[in-house]
C-alpha cells in the first residue's frame, strides 16, 4: 500500500453505504459495504433511517481505515442519493411514516407518492422548471415536501432542517448546515443562475413556510462541489468514524454525478495531448441509466435536464438524460422468456446466461452468413421505453414496441431479442445525443461507462457502433467511490480545484472503438427506431377517436 496521503469516499446508494480507501492517484486500496434498511409499508411508499444510514456509515468507514495511520487520510467526501431527509428541534429525526415511526425520517428517492403534488406544481409552469427540462419529476424534493405539508401537518409545522441526504451527511460529519450546489440545483430547484431561493416559486407551490429566516429550514449557505465544510470533522463524528478530529470534509454530490466526477477525469491509455472534459458523456449504467456531460456554455434542451451550474465541477453546466429503466429492462426481457428456466437450471446466475448468449450470437450470425453480429437485427426493430421515457421525449406514458416477431423458439430467440433490446438502449442514447445537439451542444468526443452494464461488451460496443464514438471504460470500477474520495482531495486542497482531482484520479481506461461497416445499416435501423415512437403517437391518436 502507498505511504500517503489517503482520502476516504463515501457512497450512499440505494440499498447499503459502502466506502473506500483511495489513494491520490485513484487507485482504490480498501473498500466496505454495509446494508442500510428500507420500509415499504404500501406500493410507491419508501422510507429509511438517517440513524440508520449513519451507523452504516461509521462501520465501513472504520473497516477501511484499520490499517493505516488516521493522520495520513487527510479529506473525506460523501456522496448519496437524493433522498429527503427531515429533522426537528436539536436534529431529531421527524417522521416521514403516516404509522409514526420516529426514526423513519426519510423519503427514499424512488418513492412515488407525491404524484399529486408534481401534477400540481408542473400545472403553473413557473420559468424555474425550465431547467428540469420542462417539468419537475415526482422524484424530486418540493412535491414531497408539500405532500409532507398535507399529510403529515405535525412532522411538517416541526420542521427544523430538510436535507438531500448527501447534505445531511456532511452536517452529521461537521455539524455546519452547507448546502452542495449539485444538490439544491439538480433537485430542489434551487434557481443558481441567480444564487438563490425563489420565493415566487416556493410560494405558487404552497410551501410558503420554507421561505422564512432567510430559506433556513432549505439551507442558507450553499457551495458548489469540492468545498470545504466547517472545520472539518467534530469530535463527535471523528470519534464515531475512527478518524482524527478535523479531518476535511468537502461539500457533497449526488450518487450517480460522483460517478461522473470520477469518469470525467478518465483518459484513453492511447491517448495524447489536452483531454478535453467537455468532449466527454458519462454513461452510470445499471438499473437504470444516467446520461450526464458538462459544457463551458449553457445548453437549454427539452426533456433533458439542465443546465445545472457548477453541478459537478465548477465552471460547468451539467445536462443529465436518462433511461427509466437499462439493465432492469435487459433483466425482464431474459426471465419472461420461455428459455429462462432451462439457461439458469444449466448455467446458474444471471451473469452468466447474459455471457452465453453474447458467445452465441456471432455462432448464430455466422450461421446465416452475416459478416456482422449487428445484422442479426435486420428485421426485428424495438422501441425499449416499457417503463416511459425520461430522456429526451419525457413522457412516462410512452410504451415499448417491438415488430418482425416470427415463430422462431428457444435460446436462438431469446438471444435475437436480447441483441435487439441491447441495440435500442444504444439508439436511445443516440436520441439524446441528437436532442442535446439539436440545442447546440458542443460535439461529444468519447462515451465513459461506469456500472453494472459497463460489464457487458455487447452493451458498451453496441454504444460505440450505432452512436459512432469510441467508448471508454475506466480500469477502475468504482467510479463512484473514487469520485466521492475525489471531492475530499479536492476540498483538503491537495489539489488545486476539482477539475484537477478528477483528472488526477481519473486513471486510465479500456477504450472500443467503432465498427465502421455497420454505420449504414445502424442508421438506417436508427430511423425505424424514430419512426416507432411516431407510430406510437399515431396509434394513440387512432384509439382516441382523433382522425388528423
Amino acid at each position: 500500500m502507498s505511504s500517503g496521503p489517503f482520502f476516504v469516499g463515501v457512497d450512499v446508494g440505494t440499498g447499503s453505504a459502502r466506502a473506500a480507501l483511495v489513494a491520490s492517484d485513484g487507485r482504490v486500496l480498501e473498500q466496505a459495504v454495509q446494508t442500510i434498511q428500507t420500509w415499504n409499508p404500501e406500493p410507491g411508499y419508501y422510507n429509511q433511517s438517517s440513524d440508520n444510514i449513519w451507523q452504516s456509515i461509521c462501520q465501513v468507514v472504520k473497516k477501511v481505515i484499520g490499517g493505516v495511520d488516521k493522520s495520513k487520510v487527510k479529506g473525506i467526501g460523501f456522496d448519496a442519493t437524493c433522498s429527503l431527509v427531515v429533522l426537528g428541534p436539536q436534529g431529531s429525526p421527524l417522521t416521514v411514516s403516516k404509522s409514526g415511526e420516529a426514526e423513519q425520517n426519510i423519503i427514499l428517492w424512488m418513492d412515488h407518492r407525491a404524484e399529486q403534488e408534481t401534477q400540481e406544481i408542473n400545472a403553473f409552469k413557473h420559468s424555474l422548471l425550465k431547467y428540469v427540462g420542462g417539468q419537475v419529476s415526482l422524484e424530486m424534493e418540493v412535491p414531497k415536501l408539500l405532500w409532507l405539508k398535507r399529510n403529515l401537518a405535525k412532522t411538517f409545522g416541526n420542521i427544523w432542517r430538510v436535507f438531500d441526504l448527501p447534505d445531511f451527511l456532511t452536517w452529521r460529519a461537521t455539524g455546519v448546515d452547507t448546502r452542495s450546489l449539485c444538490s439544491v440545483v439538480c433537485k430542489w430547484n434551487y434557481d443558481a443562475a441567480n444564487g438563490s431561493w425563489n420565493k415566487e416559486f416556493l410560494k405558487q407551490a404552497d410551501l410558503e413556510e420554507l421561505t422564512q429566516d432567510n430559506f433556513e429550514k432549505l439551507g442558507s449557505d450553499v457551495q458548489p462541489p469540492g468545498r470545504t465544510v466547517g472545520k472539518g470533522l467534530t469530535a463527535k463524528a471523528a470519534g464515531e468514524l475512527g478518524l482524527s478530529v478535523g479531518t476535511v470534509v468537502s461539500t457533497s454530490l449526488i450518487d450517480a454525478h460522483a460517478g461522473a466526477l470520477g469518469m470525467f477525469g478518465c483518459r484513453s491509455k492511447e491517448s495524447k495531448g489536452a483531454d478535453d472534459v467537455q468532449g466527454k458523456m458519462a454513461l452510470i449504467a445499471g438499473t437504470s441509466t444516467c446520461h450526464m456531460s458538462i459544457t463551458r456554455k449553457s445548453c437549454f434542451a427539452q426533456g433533458v435536464w439542465g443546465p445545472y451550474q457548477d453541478a459537478i465541477i465548477p465552471g460547468y453546466f451539467l445536462n443529465e438524460g436518462g433511461q427509466s429503466i437499462a439493465g432492469h429492462l435487459l433483466d425482464h426481457v431474459l426471465k419472461s422468456h420461455e428459455s429462462y428456466a432451462v439457461l439458469k437450471a444449466q448455467l446458474g446466475e444471471d451473469k452468466f446466461i447474459y455471457q452465453h448468449l453474447n458467445k452465441l450470437l456471432p455462432e448464430l450470425a455466422a450461421a446465416r452468413g452475416l459478416s456482422q453480429v449487428g445484422c442479426l437485427t435486420q428485421d426485428v426493430h424495438v422501441w425499449p421505453d416499457l417503463h416511459g421515457n425520461r430522456s429526451p421525449i419525457a413522457d412516462p406514458t410512452l410504451r415499448g414496441v417491438i415488430t418482425g416477431l416470427d415463430m422462431t423458439r428457444g435460446t436462438e430467440s431469446l438471444a435475437i431479442k436480447y441483441l435487439a433490446f441491447v441495440q435500442a438502449l444504444a439508439y436511445g442514447t443516440r436520441h439524446i445525443i441528437e436532442n442535446l445537439y439539436q440545442y447546440g451542444r458542443a460535439p461529444i468526443q468519447t462515451l465513459l461507462f461506469c456500472g453494472g452494464l459497463a460489464k457487458n461488451p455487447l452493451y458498451v460496443q453496441c454504444h460505440a457502433d450505432i452512436c459512432n464514438l469510441p467508448a471508454l471504460i475506466p480500469d477502475e470500477q468504482e467510479m463512484v467511490l473514487v469520485g466521492a474520495a475525489a471531492l475530499g482531495a479536492a476540498a483538503s486542497g491537495h489539489f488545486d480545484s476539482l477539475e484537477s482531482a478528477s483528472k488526477a484520479m481519473g486513471g486510465t481506461g479500456q477504450l472500443v472503438k467503432p465498427n465502421t461497416e455497420t454505420l449504414e445499416f445502424h442508421n438506417r435501423k436508427y430511423k425505424v427506431f424514430l419512426q416507432l415512437l411516431e407510430n406510437q403517437r399515431q396509434y394513440r391518436r387512432i384509439m382516441q377517436g382523433d382522425t388528423k
